[in-house]
């Protein structure tokens, strides 16, 4: 009797542990990457959008991409052309990158570069005489003038309540204007100015100029180890945790006792800073002196670089890459297809609208992310 009563308390033998639940797959994945996801589909329907204006100019779309490529990387000095262009693209959207984290948007790169550029010039050209030395004061001087422009933003926004989209794009005009009226007639005019009607500075001595090793443009490096520099800042430093913090949320960083106008005022700065680097690179190691044309779209493709990196500065260099890709090779794709080069504003303006609509993102995932959110919510995904 008592051997039947064990038998039937003896609980049924338990069904081995289910295996881990399947946690979407692919689809878990990607809707876990959304950032990186919409970036390659805004840059797929970017160049499909690209390839149908192409194609309306009668010539083949794969190869005028084929041409842009070649003409950027493939052709003799072409890659050292392409890194040469990257390199300031990388500190413009490093410029656009470092005041986002604090929930600023700095478009004034144009005016930060132009101020770098000029002054970098300048400087390179007085010390001259002392080579190596001389390319450094200029990139130093590049830079300090950059930051003041942004730290003249970044003050009125913090003590003045003024919007820095506002500030920016007024210091874009008055940069523009007062850096044009130093080359054509005030005391930066160069003697050849002059005679030939453009406005420039005088040349840089060939000791201070930026150049290459092995054909890497040493102001290739220097951009990239500034951008490596900024990501450890922001993701290993306390700096770095007042900045997230401040832009993430500015009422618990005040509570928490960090001073904010500070933050705001320095990463402005800091950004701008690169910016103006940014244009002391171009003025030593590209023209060899200051011209307005120097300027270019270089300050507003920063904007582009940023929002493809989703403010990541590591980011910022293969997104800069990509558009140094773009503006270099878009000489050769006018000569070899007879396209204008301003296709490739046209695709740099495109990717920028894409990257920057929250729609896409939405449209993506909206109604993808419920089938998975299930299975994932309880693995803390």
């Amino acid at each position: 009797m008592s051997e039947t009563s064990t038998a039937q308390k003896t609980p049924p033998p338990t069904s081995p542990p289910p295996q881990e639940q399947d946690r979407g797959g692919l689809l878990a994945y990607l809707i876990g990457h959304q950032s990186a996801v919409v970036i390659v589909v805004a840059l797929v329907i970017s160049l499909a959008i690209g390839a149908a204006l192409i194609r309306y100019q009668g010539v083949n779309p794969w190869f005028a991409y084929e041409t842009l490529v070649r003409e950027a990387l493939v052709v003799d000095g072409a890659f050292t052309r392409t890194l040469q262009k990257t390199a300031p693209l990388v500190l413009t959207g490093l410029a656009v990158v470092l005041p986002l984290r604090v929930g600023l948007f700095n478009i004034g790169g144009q005016g930060q570069f132009a101020t770098g550029a000029i002054m970098g010039a300048w400087v390179a050209y007085l010390a001259g005489g002392a080579g190596v030395l001389g390319a450094v004061l200029g990139m130093v001087v590049g830079l300090v003038f950059g930051a003041f422009v942004g730290w003249i933003v970044g003050v009125l926004k913090a003590w003045r309540g003024v919007h820095e989209v506002i500030s920016t794009i007024m210091l874009n005009y008055i940069v523009a204007g007062v850096t044009f009226w130093l080359v054509v007639s005030g005391p930066l005019e160069a003697e050849s100015s002059k005679t030939s009607g453009i406005p420039q500075t005088e040349e840089i001595p060939e000791g201070a100029r930026i150049g290459a090793v092995v054909g890497i443009p040493i102001g290739f490096v220097i951009a990239v180890a500034l951008a490596v520099l900024c990501w450890w800042m922001l993701s290993r430093t306390t700096l770095g945790f007042k900045f997230n913090t401040v832009g993430a949320n500015k009422a618990a960083a005040g509570y928490a006792g960090i001073p904010i106008n500070r933050i705001v005022i320095l990463s402005m700065a800091l950004g701008a800073g690169l910016a103006g680097l940014g244009g002391a690179l171009e003025a030593e190691g590209t023209l060899h002196r200051y011209e307005p044309a120097i300027v270019g779209t270089l300050g507003f493709d920063g904007i582009t670089i940023a929002l493809l990196a989703r403010a990541n500065p590591l980011a910022t260099i293969p997104a800069a890459v990509l558009v140094g890709i773009l503006r270099t090779g878009a000489a050769g794709l006018q000569f070899n297809t007879g396209i204008a080069p301003e296709i490739v504003d046209v695709l740099l303006a495109i990717i920028l609208l894409m990257v920057s609509i929250p729609i896409l993102g939405k449209w993506l995932f909206r109604s993808r992310s419920d089938k998975v959110s299930v299975s994932t919510s309880s693995w803390g995904s």
